[in-house]
């Protein structure tokens, strides 16, 4: 199999494959399924903390355990013994279970709540589509994403991520990981039905409504 299959040119200039990074003290080998273009990678990812943290650094990850397949279904897995590292840039979504998250005790539950307003989003990042709800910033609107920040990744939970209107994650998935350099768009959505609400009929009677404050 060609081991470069993952390059792009996002200014890293690396490839996937070849030796792995050194496996850090205290890291954790998680499952993981990784999404390009035109590949989907499930295997084992070491990783020491939250994964959006370890994404977010930007640095080759150490992955064992590999196997691949095309991203739209037309052929089955085979194994990718060579692939030993994946360079964040080539993921374009990442989906992981609990695992990946070590557990919040009930203050850093309450605090993350009390710091953090939900939004129900629909995220484009050709060829896929992310219906569900991102957590951001008193002050921040969704289509802030498609800004070039420090964090990489973006979590959306409650995900449904589909293909040409195939649904890739199981409902088991709660959370998926988005590249926000592949974002292309971003919009505010009824998380049942994935588009925008329908306006009610009739006028308003004063002061500003809810559709008002989505825009």
């Amino acid at each position: 199999m060609p081991f470069d299959f993952l390059r792009r040119w996002l200014g890293t200039g690396s490839e996937a494959g070849g030796s792995a990074p050194a496996r850090g003290s205290g890291s954790t080998s998680i499952e993981f399924e990784g999404l390009t273009e035109e590949w989907r990678l499930v295997g084992r990812m070491d990783v020491t903390g939250r994964l959006s943290d370890v994404l977010n650094r930007r640095e080759a990850i150490p992955i064992a355990d590999v196997r691949w397949a095309p991203v739209d279904g037309s052929g089955g897995f085979t194994d990718a013994p060579g692939l030993k590292s994946v360079d964040p840039y080539d993921l374009i979504i990442v989906i992981a279970g609990q695992a990946s998250t070590p557990p919040l005790t009930e203050a850093e539950k309450a605090a993350y709540k009390v710091h953090k307003v939900a939004f129900d989003v629909a995220l484009e990042a050709p060829p896929f589509r992310v219906v569900g709800t991102v957590f951001l910033y008193p002050g921040s609107e969704p289509d802030r994403l498609l800004d070039r920040a420090t964090e990489m990744f973006v979590p959306v939970v409650d995900a449904v991520t589909t293909l040409a209107g195939e649904r890739i994650n199981g409902p088991e998935i709660d959370t998926v990981l988005v590249n926000r350099f592949y974002l292309r768009g971003v919009e505010q959505v009824d998380k049942r039905t994935g588009e925008r609400p329908q306006k009610l009929p009739g006028a308003p009677l004063g002061g500003v409504s809810w559709q008002d404050r989505s825009r």
